[in-house]
């Protein structure tokens, strides 16, 4: 149960955000409740969507639903790991087994896999990556304005995770039991190998 009080429709309908439940609304097709609790401070919410709005010129949709996979994941937030699981197979058409390898920082897909494996360490790793990290992502092609670019991706899932996390969110988001299935088997492999190894 969340620990904050989620406003509901009728305290959001004669709101002057309206508008912005409008774009979101027509973006889901409902208003997740992750607005509505930044609704409460509406400079919050405005300054979450216009970031949103502006980082959605970069990268390719693909790309950036897999970084807010993995940076979700990192941050154990399991709200928004639902949330983007839903956007990445519904609107940017990632695979299943596409959605179960962002969480663990991996792709499919060669050009995406340097940014997504980036933003997971510095997610993990909180910013202090290596030179050889920065060397690494941009030996595959990066620039360092895209560089820039997937910091500031990290930085928008953040804000969403910590306030999924602090209020105990529940996901309002269709969960994929196809995914969820690929992941358990991902880590059981991956459990599989490492005790292989030693």
């Amino acid at each position: 149960m969340s620990r904050i009080d989620i406003p509901g429709h009728q305290e959001t309908a004669a709101s002057s955000l309206q508008p912005l439940f409008h774009f979101v609304s027509r973006r889901f097709g409902f208003v997740p409740d992750l607005y509505r609790i930044l609704s409460i401070s509406p400079h919050s919410l405005t300054g979450l969507m216009e970031m949103q709005a502006a980082l959605s010129q970069t990268l390719d949709v693909r790309t950036r639903e897999s970084i807010a996979i993995a940076v979700s994941e990192v941050n154990r937030c399991d709200y928004c790991v639902c949330a983007h699981s839903y956007v990445g197979h519904y609107f940017a058409k990632l695979l299943p087994q596409e959605i179960a390898l962002n969480r663990l920082g991996r792709s499919l897909n060669r050009n995406a896999q340097p940014a997504i494996s980036f933003a997971r360490k510095v997610s993990v790793l909180r910013g202090k990556v290596e030179t050889e990290d920065l060397n690494d992502i941009r030996a595959a092609g990066y620039s360092d304005g895209q560089i820039v670019e997937i910091i500031a991706l990290c930085a928008q899932v953040f804000l969403s995770n910590l306030l999924a996390n602090v209020f105990d969110i529940q996901p309002d988001f269709p969960e994929f039991s196809t995914v969820a299935a690929v992941h358990e088997d991902l880590i059981s492999a991956e459990r599989s190998a490492s005790s292989y190894d030693n």
